[in-house]
């Protein structure tokens, strides 16, 4: 019954009556722009609205992991993924609904106060948080809330620059909702059990948010600096009774307390059954979706993407145009990431064929700033500080460059400012690899020395796309939309890759081998493969996890050799789906433990 009247609607006072319809259309008004802007590219993949990109959320309880992650997110989740399916996820996770998580727990006396939604990058919290507010705005959920606002980190980070660093919660609001520039929102906030805060991507955020105890004023039209101001807020002395819902990639988890989170939810993405339903759906025909997905089911590194809907998309929009190719004329499908990535690139620069002169020069320069981006932990990139700094800021008006960049980075003027993000973090590490074959001078030994010293994983990625794209068919396929690549530099990373591989392999670190395979099966060069290996190691994977993706590694680079020694796998648990995506390497072993 608890949990019941707390869904009710709040009942709107006739004063606000006419600000809260307003407030309603507004948000109605901008999460339709949001959604017509969500899916650059071919305009039929723009089908794919909110209700079918929009993903289930997962509540993890027993499952627990660190939140200082020490290898890259993208490939940890995956490997997380797989071992959720594998432990049958339902017996190990809650699976809620968008809406739940604004109820209280069966048993608790008060509603969720903070609200912490993580997931990795393009896993559909933006969507969501836009999902929400859509929902809100169309009076189908959420109707305790008599007014929510959504907050961006990533906007701001940009007020405290400018000549007003301090402002009232009234001036917040008003800058970032115009028509709530009203007396009457000082009612609107006396009631705050009714509102809803949503600030989203704290890992974009640039201070820490302040959870210490102080003695602050809580009155809402008094100044503060702005992230003081949200640390109250989140804190609950600004405000009190307020709902507040953050989202975050789990790389900022560190920065929060989270003693002080009322509720925990991580987006996982999609399992099997809802690949299937993306697949069909953003093919607009079931049968051509179908064959689409057999065909990456069958590619254990393509389907352990899938579980990202951004992946998902990526992959479906390069499959499209592969299979409406008839079959005499379409080349092979993408089997690597680096393939996907080529080919992905490949048809933006070719569904913009009109020459520019400088269109070598333009990808250097956004290449270069991905890679800055990349080696900073950088996402967002504002029109007045980096795409000046790396000179794209002159050409942004240009209207090839608006066709080719709209592709490749999204775009949003929000306030006074103007930010960039590439679409997928993937994508943004692709575009760094490719910028030293573009560059010749690119500075490969410098990169070579950083690649070797880094620990913490940010350019394993890269390292695979640079491996990845030193083969003379990525080459073949790129030279037409993006002029030569360096020879020198597909030379120099080959050397360095076979050089760490023999290191490695010979070595004790087993993760370390395993990334090493990951480098040496995007090259495809079986040559390179043979030497690194060679016909004597013994390769040891003991007591270790190995994901069907891990294993669709090592059977295809042990299948290269020829013979392997040994590979011992005792103590490591596999799945049938291990076992069948390790058998071309398992038949070239002299030894299997």
């Amino acid at each position: 019954m608890n949990i019941q009247a707390s869904l009710q609607p709040t009942p709107i006072d006739d004063r606000i009556k006419g600000l809260h319809e307003t407030h309603r259309g507004g948000v109605s008004e901008s999460t339709k722009t949001l959604e017509d802007q969500a899916s650059p590219g071919d305009p039929h993949t723009r089908d794919v609205g909110f209700e079918t990109r929009y993903t289930e959320l997962m509540v993890i309880k027993q499952f627990k992991r660190t939140y200082i992650e020490r290898h890259h997110e993208l490939e940890k989740m995956g490997r997380t993924h797989a071992k959720l399916i594998e432990e049958r996820t339902k017996e190990k996770c809650e699976r809620i609904w968008t809406e739940q998580l604004f109820r209280r727990s069966p048993g608790s006396e008060t509603d969720p106060h903070i609200i912490v939604v993580s997931g990795v990058a393009g896993i559909g919290k933006t969507t969501m948080v836009q999902k929400i507010m859509f929902d809100w705005a169309r009076g189908t959920q959420y109707q305790r809330f008599a007014f929510v606002f959504l907050f961006k980190f990533r906007e701001l980070n940009l007020l405290d620059t400018e000549t007003e660093p301090q402002m009232p919660l009234t001036m917040l609001i008003e800058r970032h909702y115009k028509y709530l520039n009203d007396p009457r929102l000082r009612e609107i906030l006396q009631k705050p059990e009714s509102l809803l805060f949503i600030f989203d991507g704290l890992d974009e955020y640039k201070h820490k948010l302040d959870f210490r105890p102080r003695n602050l004023p809580s009155d809402p039209v008094e100044s503060f600096p702005v992230h003081i101001l949200v640390s109250n807020l989140i804190r609950g002395t600004l405000l009190k009774d307020c709902t507040v819902l953050i989202t975050t990639r789990p790389t900022a988890l560190e920065s929060l307390d989270m003693k002080r989170v009322d509720r925990f939810a991580e987006i996982l993405g999609f399992f099997p059954e809802q690949r299937l339903m993306y697949f069909k759906k953003f093919f607009g025909d079931a049968d051509l979706g179908s064959e689409a997905f057999q065909y990456v089911e069958e590619n254990a590194i393509l389907y352990t993407m899938c579980f990202n809907p951004s992946y998902c998309w990526i992959i479906c929009s390069v499959l499209k145009s592969h299979f409406m190719t008839s079959e005499e004329e379409r080349g092979a499908a993408p089997r690597t990431v680096t393939e996907l990535f080529v080919m992905f690139l490949h048809n933006i620069l070719t569904n913009h064929k009109r020459e520019a002169k400088n269109q070598r020069e333009i990808l250097i320069k956004l290449g270069k700033m991905a890679y800055y981006g990349v080696a900073n932990r950088t996402l967002v990139f504002y029109d007045k500080f980096e795409m000046s700094t790396f000179g794209l800021h002159p050409v942004l008006s240009s209207p090839f460059l608006s066709g080719f960049l709209k592709e490749i980075l999204q775009r949003e003027s929000t306030l006074e400012h103007t930010t960039y993000t590439f679409y997928h973090l993937t994508l943004q590490e692709f575009m760094a690899a490719c910028s030293f074959y573009l560059d010749p001078s690119g500075g490969v030994e410098l990169l070579l020395e950083k690649l070797d010293s880094c620990k913490d994983g940010r350019f394993e990625i890269l390292t695979r796309f640079l491996a990845g794209l030193a083969r003379y068919s990525v080459f073949k396929t790129l030279r037409g939309v993006m002029g030569e690549f360096e020879r020198k530099t597909a030379k120099r990373i080959l050397e360095w890759v076979k050089k760490k591989a023999e290191e490695v392999l010979w070595g004790r670190d087993k993760r370390g081998a395993l990334r090493v395979c990951q480098w040496l099966y995007e090259t495809q060069n079986k040559k390179l493969i043979r030497d690194a290996i060679g016909k004597d190691l013994k390769m040891e994977f003991s007591k270790m996890t190995l994901s069907p993706l891990d294993c669709a590694v090592l059977g295809s680079v042990i299948s290269c050799c020829g013979e392997l020694e040994e590979l011992n796998l005792s103590n490591t648990p596999l799945t049938s789906e291990c076992i069948r995506r390790l058998t071309p390497g398992l038949i070239c072993c002299r030894r299997v433990k």
